[in-house]
Parts: C-alpha cells; sequence; structure tokens
C-alpha cells in the first residue's frame, strides 16, 4: 500500500478535513469512520494499468497467439477423446485462463527458482503446453486421466507425476494457504542463511469460487504483516463456480478487493478489454458496471446486442452496433488480452513492501462457442461435438481439415519439432532457468547424528518423564549437531510451553523477519521469549492449518530448493488429523518428509480438559494415510529409537517420501532402559517388554503400557496367573507388514511359540488395535477408549472407558477362562 509523504494541497486537505469533521457533528464519528473505510476499501470497477499505461510487450504476439491457439485446441482434444471412455475432464477452467499462463510461460515463470500453483482445474492446458513443448507425448495425452496405464493424472499430483508437478492444489483452498507459507517460507531458509531466495517467487493461480473456501483467506494478514512482496495471487475472476454464478446477487470483484485491501495487500485489476476503453470513458456507465450484479453481467456476456443495449446501455450515446455492443460485451475481458495480462504481472513484480493479488476478469469457457462460454453448466461439459471443433478451428486459425474432423475423434494438433512455434516456446524457457512445472530432485544424504543423543534415553531415568518432553530434550540435543542442527525446523502452533519448548526460546530464538522491536516482559529471566530474523523455531499462533502449511512448505524443500530441511510440527494430537487431516493427505500428496508429533496424546491423559482434547482416533486416522508412518511410543528409548530410524529413511542415503507421526504423552512417568534386542520390534510394530508366565498375553501401546505392568503385577499376586506384556509400537505398521508379507509376518514370527488368548489395550478406540485382530489367530480381547472424551481425574476416567489395571486384570481373567473352556 503506498502512502502519500508530502501534502501538495493542503488547503484541499483542510477543507475535506472540516467537512468529515462536519459529518462526524452531524450524524456521529460512526459515520465519519464509516465513510473512511469505504473510501480506503474500495476503488473504481477499471483496470489499475490503463491502456495508454501499458508497458510495451516484450515478446512476439503473434507467435505467442498460435501457441496459445495450439494449447487451447489440445486441452479441449484430449478431455473430448477421453470422454469417450467415460472419463471426462473440465474443459472451461483453462479455456477462460489460458493468456493468464500462456504470458506467465513466456514471460514471468522462473524455472530455475519460482513455485508456481497451477489451478487444479486447469491442469489440461498445463498438459497442452508441455506437449507443445515435446515433454509429453500424444500417447500421454492420450492417457489422460488413465493412471494404472501409465497415464496422467487429472489434476497436479506430485506424487502421481514427479518429475512434473510440483504442488496438489485440486483440494480448494489449500493452494493460497500452502502458497502464502511457502513464500514465507522462502524467505525463512534466505533469514537464515541456508539458501539465497531473494530472487524466487511464488504465483498462486485461483478461482473467484475458490475464495470462498475459509482457507483461500486465512492467511492474508501474515503475508502482508511479513512483507511477503516475493507472493502474488492471480484470482481468475469470471464469475462463475461450478454450478453457477460466484456472486449472483452482487459482486466478487469489488469484494475480494475490498478484502485483500482491507488485510494490506496490493491491489491490481485487470478487468476490462481494449474495445471498452471508449466506453468506460463514460463515468455513468462506470458506475452501472459498479452496481451490477455478477448474474446479470454473465447473463449479458450470454445475450444479444439489442437486449445488452436496452438493460446496459439505456439512455448513454453508444457509438456501437448491436452486434459490436454483443462482442465487447460477451468478450472483452483483460483476461483474454496478452497486453493487459502483461501488464496486471508486470505492475505486481514493481511493488514493494506487500504482497500483490490481480484480480483478472475473463469469460468461463472463452472460445469454446455458444454453448459452453459463461454457461452455468459449462463444468460439467466433458467434451465438445465436432461441430463445435470445426467452429473453434476457424476462431483460432489452427490448420486442421474438415477430413481430420469427419471421424468421432479430434486430432491433437502439434506444429512439428522445428517450427517457430516450438523454437520460442523452448527459447523462452531456456531464458527464464527451464520449464514449468516441473519437480527436480537432487538428493543430498545428511550425515547421521551422533549416537550419543539416543544413547541417552536408551539407559533409561529414574526421574518420572514424559514422552513428550522426551522428545523435546532430544530434539534439541539434534539442534546442536554442527552439519545437521540447522536444518531442524521446530513448528508449534501455541502452547509451545506446554510442550516443554521454552528452553528453545533464548537459544534457537522464535523466527520473525522483523527480529524483536520491544522488550520483552520476561526478558529478565533465563527462557525469555525471544525473536530474531535468523530465529529457527516457527510459532504460528493459533493456527493448525497455518502450522500445517509451514510443515509442508520444509518437508519438501529438498524438492523445492535443493535442500533437505528436518521439520518437527508438535500439536495437541486432537487438533491434528481431526482438524487439518485434508492438508496430511496433501503433504503425502506432496512427497513432504518430516515428523508430526501429536503431543498429549490419548483419550485420558489430558487431566480435567473431556471432550474437545481428549484425542481416541488420531492414530487411526493416521493407519489410512499410506505415505504415514504411525507410531504409539510408550517409553523415551522407544522414541529414540524411532527418531533415528525416521532420519535414516526420510534423509538417509537412500531416502524415502514418507512421513512420521508419534503420538506422545503429557503422564510423567519412569523411564526404563531399553532391553537387549529390542531395536527391531520397536522399529517393526511389537516386541515383548516383559515375560511373566506366558499364560496369557497383553499388548499395550503408548501410556496403556503402564496400565498393563500393574495389571500384570495384580494377576501374578492375586491370582497366580502368568502373562506377559509386549509393547506395540504400530499397530498400524504391523497390519501393513501382516498384508503385504510374502512370507510369515512379523507379527507371528514375534509370538512364535507362545499360547494364551491376547488381550489388547491401548488409549485409542478399540478399532485401533483391532487392525491386528485378523492376523493373531487365537482368542482376541481388545480394551479402549470408545466415545467421547470425559473431564475428571485420568484414574477415574480409565476406570470409566474400563481400561484401568483392574479392569484390564478381570478381562485377562475371562479371556483364560473361556480359552480353557
Amino acid at each position: 500500500m503506498v502512502y502519500m509523504e508530502t501534502d501538495w494541497d493542503p488547503q484541499e486537505t483542510a477543507e475535506w478535513l472540516e467537512s468529515l469533521e462536519a459529518v462526524r457533528r452531524q450524524a456521529g464519528p460512526e459515520r465519519a469512520e464509516f465513510l473512511l473505510r469505504r473510501l480506503a476499501t474500495s476503488g473504481r470497477y477499471l483496470n489499475t494499468v490503463p491502456t495508454e499505461d501499458e508497458p510495451a510487450y516484450p515478446g512476439d504476439l503473434a507467435l505467442e497467439q498460435r501457441i496459445a491457439a495450439y494449447d487451447r485446441w489440445n486441452a479441449a482434444a484430449m478431455i473430448t477423446r477421453g470422454s469417450k471412455l467415460g472419463l471426462g475432464g473440465h474443459l472451461a477452467t483453462y479455456a477462460s485462463a489460458a493468456w493468464l499462463y500462456e504470458v506467465g510461460f513466456n514471460h514471468f515463470f522462473h524455472g530455475g527458482h519460482d513455485q508456481v500453483y497451477f489451478q487444479g482445474h486447469a491442469s489440461p492446458g498445463i498438459y497442452a503446453r508441455a506437449f507443445l513443448e515435446g515433454r509429453l507425448s500424444e500417447e500421454r495425452l492420450d492417457l489422460f486421466r488413465r493412471e494404472p496405464e501409465g497415464g496422467l493424472p487429472s489434476y497436479p499430483h506430485p506424487r502421481a507425476m514427479p518429475d512434473f508437478w510440483q504442488f496438489p492444489t485440486v483440494s480448494m483452498g489449500l493452494g493460497p494457504l500452502n502458497a502464502v507459507y511457502q513464500a514465507r517460507f522462502n524467505r525463512y531458509l534466505h533469514n537464515r542463511g541456508i539458501k539465497d531466495t531473494s530472487a524466487s517467487h511464488v504465483w498462486a493461480f485461483l478461482g473467484d469460487g475458490e475464495m470462498d473456501e475459509p482457507e483461500s483467506t486465512a492467511a492474508l494478514t501474515l503475508a502482508a504483516r511479513e512483507g511477503l512482496d516475493n507472493l502474488t495471487f492471480v484470482i481468475n475472476c469470471n464469475l462463475q463456480r461450478l454450478d453457477g454464478p460466484v456472486r449472483g446477487n452482487t459482486r466478487i470483484v469489488q469484494e475480494l478487493e475490498s478484502v485483500f485491501r482491507g488485510a494490506g495487500w496490493n491491489v491490481v485489476k485487470a478487468l476490462w478489454g481494449r474495445d471498452w476503453d471508449d466506453l468506460l470513458r463514460s463515468d455513468e456507465l462506470v458506475a452501472r458496471l459498479a452496481e451490477t450484479p455478477d448474474g446479470q453481467f454473465q447473463t449479458f456476456a450470454a445475450s444479444s446486442g439489442d437486449y445488452i443495449r436496452q438493460r446496459l446501455f439505456h439512455g448513454l450515446e453508444v457509438p456501437h452496433s448491436d452486434e459490436e455492443l454483443r462482442r465487447i460485451v460477451s468478450g472483452s475481458r483483460a483476461g483474454h488480452e496478452p497486453r493487459k495480462v502483461y501488464a496486471a504481472y508486470r505492475r505486481a513484480l514493481e511493488h514493494q513492501g506487500v504482497p500483490t493479488v490481480i484480480l483478472v476478469q475473463t469469460v468461463k469457457g472463452w472460445t469454446l462457442g455458444a454453448g459452453v462460454e459463461s454457461r452455468n453448466a459449462n463444468h460439467q461439459m466433458k467434451k465438445l461435438t465436432q461441430d463445435e471443433f470445426r467452429a473453434m478451428r476457424d476462431r483460432l486459425d489452427l490448420p486442421v481439415s474438415d477430413a481430420e474432423l469427419a471421424g468421432d475423434l479430434p486430432p491433437y494438433l502439434h506444429p512439428g519439432p522445428g517450427s517457430p512455434e516450438v523454437e520460442y516456446a523452448l527459447e523462452r524457457w531456456r531464458a527464464l532457468g527451464g520449464p514449468l512445472p516441473g519437480r527436480t530432485v537432487t538428493h543430498h544424504p545428511l550425515p547421521d547424528p551422533d549416537e550419543r543423543h539416543f544413547s541417552r534415553l536408551a539407559k533409561g531415568s529414574a526421574q518420572p518423564i514424559a514422552t513428550t518432553m522426551a522428545f523435546v530434550r532430544l530434539v534439541k540435543d539434534l539442534m546442536r549437531e554442527p552439519e545437521t542442527g540447522r536444518r531442524w525446523v521446530p513448528i508449534v502452533p501455541d502452547e509451545a510451553r506446554t510442550f516443554g519448548m521454552e528452553s528453545l526460546f533464548p537459544t534457537a530464538k522464535i523466527y520473525s523477519p522483523l527480529g524483536q522491536r520491544y522488550d520483552a516482559v520476561d526478558r529478565e529471566l533465563l527462557l525469555s521469549y525471544t525473536e530474531a530474523a535468523d530465529g529457527q523455531i516457527l510459532l504460528e499462533g493459533i493456527t493448525e492449518a497455518g502450522s500445517m502449511a509451514s510443515f509442508t512448505a520444509a518437508a519438501s524443500s529438498y524438492a523445492t530448493h535443493g535442500e533437505p530441511m528436518i521439520p518437527f510440527y508438535i500439536f495437541y494430537s486432537m487438533f491434528g488429523w481431526q482438524r487439518t487431516g485434508d492438508q496430511m493427505w496433501a503433504l503425502a500428496d506432496q512427497l513432504g518428509r518430516g515428523f508430526l508429533v501429536g503431543a498429549t496424546a490419548g483419550r485420558t491423559t489430558m487431566t480435567g480438559e473431556g471432550l474437545q482434547h481428549a484425542d481416541g482416533h488420531s492414530q487411526l486416522l493416521a493407519s489410512a494415510n499410506p505415505a504415514c508412518l504411525a507410531y504409539d511410543p510408550a517409553f523415551a528409548y522407544e522414541v529414540g529409537v524411532i527418531v533415528r530410524d525416521g532420519l535414516r529413511r526420510m534423509y538417509g542415503p537412500a531416502a524415502e517420501d514418507v512421513f512420521y507421526y508419534l503420538t506422545v504423552y503429557n503422564e510423567p512417568m519412569p523411564q526404563p532402559a531399553m532391553p537387549d534386542g529390542a531395536e527391531e520390534g520397536i522399529l517393526k510394530g511389537i516386541y515383548r517388554y516383559r515375560e511373566g508366565g506366558g499364560q496369557a498375553h497383553l499388548l499395550a501401546s503408548g501410556t496403556a503400557i503402564h496400565w498393563a505392568l500393574e495389571a500384570q503385577r495384580l494377576l501374578e499376586e492375586e491370582y497366580g496367573l502368568g502373562v506377559d506384556v509386549w509393547s506395540v509400537t504400530s499397530w498400524s505398521e504391523l497390519r501393513r507388514d501382516a498384508m503385504t508379507a510374502t512370507g510369515v509376518p512379523y507379527l507371528r514370527q514375534a509370538m512364535a511359540g507362545t499360547q494364551g488368548p491376547v488381550i489388547a489395550v491401548s488409549d485409542w478406540m478399540r478399532a485401533v488395535p483391532d487392525q491386528i485382530a485378523p492376523f493373531v489367530q487365537r482368542p482376541w480381547t481388545s480394551l479402549g477408549t470408545d466415545g467421547f472424551g470425559l473431564s475428571g481425574t485420568r484414574e477415574s476416567v480409565r476406570k470409566h472407558f474400563g481400561v484401568d489395571p483392574r479392569s484390564i486384570a478381570d478381562a485377562v481373567l475371562k479371556a483364560v477362562e473361556e480359552a480353557e473352556g
């Protein structure tokens, strides 16, 4: 936002202030404030860059128009050909936004260092551009939406095309949110001296309907607050959602302008094509356009010239025929004119200090014919007829004969490998540092950390310590490693002190690009709150969604920047998979690596908190994600073994595209030393922690191991019953192994030679341990915390759920009695 430094007309200023003061006296301060806010947050419904101020276009427009025509045709042909198999696709989105991408590909998207979040439904046009460049073949295009046969995914999907797409964006709302935090993480890397990202720019292409998603606008103030002028949103305002107008009764452009200006963004509007220039000299017409609801304007775009004249231009002198009016109103939009798109992009990049949003007006389905353009049903239109392709051919002046359109399928068009169009496209992306989209991974394995950090946990501790604290202490030690310590990215939404992370504040410091401009109230304390421009901790505030977006940016830094980072995001486990599970799936789509840590885990360990804080199901939700390795460690040494294995698997010589989910507890307990030979079982998911006679077997995970051990004691002392206690570190990993093993599953190997019933217990709902029930092949009982959480003491709540030591002992006695007949 630009502020005037000097008052060049003090007399006029005085007159305006006098008028406002009169309003304040007559109507009250609320009225005066309303007028000021209205003036500050709204602008005229005109282009920010008028035609006379547009910069010279740097490219060969004739060639670029030819390239865009080929891309439009091939995107439509690919979808239409696939529709013969019932596969479908989306025609109208790319048709609307084609020039927004083409101008970017030719002049703005730097393959060497920019990140571009492509609108998911526009993917056919992006594939078509790659086809013209020679990066995709006709055979690949014909396999659009046919992934089992090695084809192209319907939407941007890095896991499906790891050398092509960088970001998954079709879960609408996540693209804009992740783009903000990606731009912020780029600055984080730069300010911490890890990589010079000063030249990188993040582009996010969005639909105006997508802006209804809460996540789309969730981080706007963060972007402005941190001055992310390395970020540009391009919102394609074609005024249509999937099934109708975005704002049928109001105007989405003005709404978005107010939202972004109010959040502190620079706003650039590119609304009208050049054919509107003479018409917009009429202030009356400008006022009418600003008051016309979007639903009505969509109707104008699909109506006759006479209707437009009577409803929009009535009473105005208009030097145009009805046909000319129809043509201008139905199609002359800034988003369909490369000069205007270029001018808007250039204005955005020139603005310093805050991010920019470009509001571009287009027609949904542009160039696809009158049956598609501006029609409510165009999102559901999955193919064009051959007659529509003929009309499109004539409109785009493409070299395809009627004979080639005589069959059932439209042909793909390519000008030839050495054609001017292809040579121009290749020259442009060479000049910009390489093609986009594109994903390149240059693997840089990280060295193993010093063994002593893990041996401390392996020795155990007589002093009670919660596994949450054990994890934080371990990471604090690992952050001191000379080579890898700076690559750790601690992320916490709020309540860092709850997780014992305040000890990191003075040493690692909290990241803020502004540094610390105030005296901290606790500055005299040893563990004072300390912010710094090169701070390592991302303390996000109360935003789990923002924290996950930061985690995703850090977890994929190995690919986006060639810099492997080790993020760990620690949070109340209840506010993880339940609240931001969609982002965790997107993290898997993006091949992210790192540690998600569900702290204060379990249904019963949060004393007094109750329903909304008591997590008994995140381990079940995590088990459904194929890229997630979910563990529920009971002891500090198990935490150490799992973290060390995670570092090896994600950052070692044979790095895997997985991430870890650890649930840790806030209940301080004595920490035993690691038994000999336990490491393999810890990683595979189960090992025998304490033998007791083998008449029955108690399988327990997490904090439940302590209830099981007490039940083991009760059974021995009161009934002379010998029970073995097993630590299950991962129910889901045992299940995966059993489902995929070609030989004997590890679960059966571990329990080979044992007999007697099995009783499983955890602080989770019974469906969590029940994952392995089919593979045990002996009498099975599971105990858990099904239902809703309760406020109360740990003891009373555990008794309520039937997982306290006495209830466990009773369940064992019953199982043994039934097994013996």
